[in-house]
C-alpha cells in the first residue's frame, strides 16, 4: 500500500503549509494522499491563503482528505449565524479575541479591525463592544455583515462538507480525538473536535493508531496509541508533516525522513 501523509493543524499559516507540501511532494510525488487534520484558521496571518489552497489541491483531484477542525467550525457558524461563542471555551473568550484568532481570519479576507471587549467577569462570555475601523468605530452587527459580504461563499460550504473522521486498515485520523470504550459511530461529534481529557490521558488502544491534532505541542509526538501532529504552527512553531506506511511513522524535514517513535 502506499504511504499516506498527515499535516496537523495549519492555523493560518500559508507559507508553513507550502513549504510542508514540498516537503510532501519530494518524498512521495505530487500526487501523494494527505490527510489533514482540520484547524485550518485562526491566528496565522492567512487563513484565506489556506482555504485557497486546499481548495485548489480538491479541485484539481489531489488525493486529499480534509477533516474538520473546532476553530474552523467556530469560523463557519460565525458567518452563518453571527455565533462569537462555544460552550467549549471554557474562558468565555470570544472568537474575536486575538488568542482564539477569528480577528486574523477576519483580516485575511479583508475585513480589518482592533477589536474592542467588555470587562469580562470571571464565568462571563467575553462580549464585544464595538470593532475600530480605518472608517471609525462599527457595532458587532455592522462587522458581522461585513465578514458575511466578505467571505466567498464556497469557502463556508467548504467548511461545512468536511467529515469528522477518516479510516484507512492502520489509522484512524480525526481532529482532537476520541472517548475509549465508544465506537466510533457513536461518538460524540463535539468529542471528535475538542476533547482532551479522557483521551489525552488513555493508554487504550483504539485498534489502529490515532492520528490528531487540536492539542499543540512543541514539536509532533509518539504516544503508543496515539500520534499527535500538532506540533504548534498556530503559535508560530514549524508545522511538520508526517508519513506513515501502515503503523510506523517518520516526520519530514529538508534532510529527509526522521523517525517518530514512543
Amino acid at each position: 500500500m502506499p504511504p499516506i501523509y498527515a499535516i496537523g493543524d495549519i492555523h493560518g499559516q500559508k507559507d508553513m503549509l507550502d513549504n510542508a507540501l514540498s516537503l510532501i511532494a519530494a518524498d512521495g510525488g505530487e500526487d501523494a494522499q494527505i490527510v489533514f487534520l482540520g484547524d485550518y484558521v485562526d491566528r496565522g496571518p492567512d487563513s484565506r491563503g489556506v482555504i485557497d489552497t486546499l481548495m485548489q489541491g480538491q479541485a484539481a483531484g489531489r488525493p486529499w482528505t480534509f477533516l474538520l477542525g473546532n476553530h474552523d467550525r467556530f469560523f463557519a457558524r460565525f458567518i452563518r449565524e453571527g455565533r462569537q461563542h462555544d460552550p467549549r471555551v471554557k474562558s468565555g473568550l470570544n472568537w474575536l479575541n486575538p488568542r482564539l484568532g477569528g480577528a486574523q481570519t477576519l483580516q485575511s479576507y479583508g475585513v480589518v479591525g482592533q477589536m474592542h471587549f467588555a470587562e469580562q467577569k470571571f464565568g462571563d462570555e467575553e462580549k464585544l463592544v464595538h470593532c475600530e475601523t480605518e472608517a471609525g468605530w462599527i457595532t458587532p452587527e455592522a462587522l458581522i455583515a461585513a465578514a458575511q459580504a466578505s467571505i466567498p461563499e464556497d469557502h463556508i460550504a467548504f467548511i461545512e462538507s468536511l467529515p469528522l473522521w477518516h479510516e484507512t486498515d492502520h489509522l484512524l485520523c480525526v481532529h482532537a480525538g476520541l472517548r475509549p470504550h465508544i465506537s466510533l459511530e457513536h461518538q460524540d461529534p463535539e468529542d471528535l473536535i475538542w476533547i482532551r481529557d479522557g483521551f489525552l490521558d488513555t493508554n487504550h488502544r483504539f485498534g489502529q493508531l490515532v492520528v490528531h491534532g487540536h492539542t499543540a505541542l512543541d514539536h509532533p509526538q509518539h504516544f503508543g496509541n496515539r500520534v499527535d501532529l500538532d506540533g504548534g504552527a498556530g503559535y508560530g512553531r514549524p508545522l511538520v508533516p508526517a508519513v506513515f506506511e501502515g503503523r510506523h511513522c517518520w516526520t519530514l524535514t529538508d534532510q529527509g525522513r526522521v523517525p517518530l517513535t514512543v
